[in-house]
């Protein structure tokens, strides 16, 4: 049933991304297995080993031969079954696991049978075997998926089917939660004594929102495309938000009853998960990865996940340059020589190791190489690149160029520690989101019984005014539906394009920026007439005030050079020069070459030209919307220090 697929198109996006049926079946009977041993193996270790044995406390008598092996310090299967009876919470653990495990079963078994759908539906719809899936792009099978609508019609309500309605199916409620995000409407930022401004948004907390509002029992929607009449209309709201508010109060009290079960899972899988990449590489702990509430502030609305981590990946590298740059002066003097001590111990037992191996028999020499070679990695993360030059503007500028949101207020603030500390709160380190997740258990239910449940107004006021139906494809977030004028803001380059209140609003060049990206992405869609003024207008402004030589912006061909070598002695980058990553008077000199048509290439009039407008092309899409992000960006703040520059009147 094709009509049926068209419903269910979010698993024809997870079966792409995951490579296929067979990586898909594999990837989901390894979770079941990994279950089971986590808890297994933790179990038989708590009750099943005799440790005294293990660290010689204990003599075993032996018949045959003195040497202990490890299967002496494993206890009789009686014995270790008698203290598991014994035990009231390993039963209690036990239980809650193997019902999470038969759910998890469960699900197991009934995507197996959905995805056995959609391979069908590659292979004798789309005409695409799934050993060719790993090397097509979402693209490729989105035109595909388009082409079929016109003649097996399978979204019954509509003739054709666009780009768009692709993304709203697959993207409903992560749409929704972007918005949620964007309107600060999520209680995820704290004010903490001592602390200052902080966010917390883990991935048990994640689950718990989607849990309250999108699939849980209860949920505000009745199914995968259609939120609940009830909740469309406004004459029982304060009545609605009081069971959502009740509903909220319940699943915060099942949180913290599960709290010890949770909590020690947590425990238990960080410490198989991370302990061996510890050891292996001790600074990945002072690494640093973009924060779940980073990933959901910076993504735009229809942007799929490959198309997000593609860009925050690209975006990795200035990132952790400009946070090592506020490393503190006094912390680099400590690990220098806290480095030393620790370098020459180590070099002592190695060379000691090497003159006699029976040096490692020796108690606690080989735990003493190990810890000193932990400190000597750790302090070497705390100290700078000796060839570091100290440029924070230019590198946030390269950072913006590839997550297209930030504050104005960091332009030109760059090197304040204020700035670092708001950014870090999207680029946190590795130590953190592991310890985040950990306390997660214990926070979470607190969360949403004292934070959540007050806002259980403003939320269904939220799903009322912001849900619109879209014929073919149900209700959607109307932020989604990108409209300028319904939700755009004048500060973006809306201003006379918009009728929205500031309540209809998307905070921080939303609406603007989703839609830039989306028509970059999707050359081939085709946005109403309004949205297409606009576009229109942005690009053809964007080109003449790069071309023109009064603008400030505007740069030669010699200028560029210079500002160029200047770029990489400041950031250190070896990239191509029409990368992303390029600065944003490069990004306009090299769309000024190619003009505003990607398809159409004019013959250089100097080498220079011509290899720069080849590399262009072969990034066009992210070069182009690093363009107007940039020229957003900068264009507002300009606009906002020249009304405060003139003042009163």
């Amino acid at each position: 049933d094709l009509f049926t697929i068209f419903l269910n198109i979010h698993y024809v996006y997870n079966l792409h991304q995951k490579n296929g049926f067979t990586c898909m079946l594999l990837g989901e009977i390894f979770e079941l297995v990994q279950l089971l041993f986590v808890v297994g193996f933790t179990v038989f270790l708590a009750n099943c080993v005799d440790y005294d044995i293990l660290f010689a406390n204990k003599f075993v008598n032996h018949t045959d031969s003195s040497k202990v092996t490890l299967p002496d310090a494993f206890l009789p299967v009686d014995v270790c079954s008698a203290r598991i009876r014994e035990n009231a919470f390993v039963i209690f653990v036990l239980i809650i696991s193997g019902v999470f495990w038969l759910h998890r079963l469960v699900k197991f078994i009934y995507n197996v049978c959905c995805y056995w759908e959609i391979r069908s539906f590659y292979i004798n719809a789309l005409k695409m075997t799934m050993s060719e899936l790993p090397y097509a792009t979402w693209q490729e099978v989105q035109a595909r998926i388009v082409e079929i609508q016109k003649e097996h019609q399978i979204c019954i309500h509509k003739k054709e089917l666009t780009e768009l309605d692709i993304y709203h199916r697959i993207l409903r409620f992560k749409n929704y939660m972007v918005a949620m995000v964007n309107k600060s409407l999520l209680p995820v930022r704290f004010r903490l004594p001592g602390l200052g401004e902080s966010v917390f948004y883990t991935r048990g907390l994640k689950y718990n929102f989607e849990l309250i509002f999108f699939w849980g029992p209860g949920s505000l929607f009745e199914n995968e495309w259609s939120l609940k009449s009830e909740y469309k209309r406004g004459g029982n709201r304060l009545e609605l938000a009081d069971k959502l508010a009740s509903r909220i109060l319940w699943i915060g009290i099942a949180n913290l009853l599960l709290c010890p079960v949770i909590l020690v899972w947590q425990i238990l899988y960080a410490f198989f998960s991370y302990t061996e990449v510890i050891k292996r590489e001790p600074g990945s702990l002072g690494a640093r990865c973009w924060s779940l509430y980073g990933r959901c502030y910076l993504r735009h609305f229809n942007e799929l996940d490959h198309e997000l981590m593609s860009r925050l990946s690209k975006g990795y590298k200035p990132a952790s340059k400009y946070m090592n740059c506020f490393l503190s002066p006094l912390l680099t003097v400590v690990a220098k020589n806290v480095a030393f001590f620790a370098g020459s111990l180590l070099a002592v037992l190695i060379a000691l190791t090497i003159y006699d191996e029976d040096v490692l028999s020796v108690e606690h020499v080989l735990s003493s190489i190990t810890l000193l070679g932990v400190c000597i990695t750790v302090c070497r993360s705390f100290i700078p690149d000796k060839h570091m030059v100290f440029c924070p503007e230019q590198l946030l500028r390269v950072i913006l160029a590839h997550i297209h949101y930030m504050p104005d207020h960091w332009q030109g603030n760059a090197h304040r520690y204020e700035t670092r500390d708001q950014f870090s709160q999207l680029f946190q380190y590795k130590a953190v989101f592991i310890l985040e997740e950990l306390i997660s258990p214990v926070v979470t239910p607190i969360i949403l019984i004292f934070c959540l449940r007050r806002k259980s107004l403003e939320i269904i006021d939220f799903f009322r005014n912001f849900t619109v139906e879209v014929i073919g494809v149900g209700d959607t977030c109307s932020f989604a539906q990108m409209d300028i004028r319904q939700h755009g803001h004048p500060a973006w380059m809306s201003a006379g394009k918009t009728e929205a209140s500031i309540y209809q609003q998307a905070e921080d060049g939303k609406t603007e920026l989703s839609l830039m990206h989306f028509a970059i992405t999707n050359p081939q869609w085709q946005p109403p007439q309004e949205t297409t003024h606009f576009i229109s207008q942005l690009k053809e402004r964007v080109h003449r005030e790069a071309t023109s030589d009064t603008h400030p912006l505007s740069l030669s061909e010699s200028e560029v050079h210079s500002n160029l070598n200047s770029y990489f002695t400041c950031c250190h980058l070896v990239i191509p020069i029409t990368s992303p990553s390029c600065p944003q008077f490069l990004l306009i000199f090299a769309f000024s070459l190619h003009r505003t048509d990607a398809r159409t290439v004019s013959s250089g009039s100097s080498v220079w030209e011509g290899q720069l407008t080849s590399l262009v092309l072969s990034e066009y899409a992210s070069t182009e919307m690093s363009i107007h992000a940039l020229y957003m960006h900068e264009v507002i703040v300009g606009e906002q220090v020249w009304e405060q520059s003139r003042g009163p009147l």
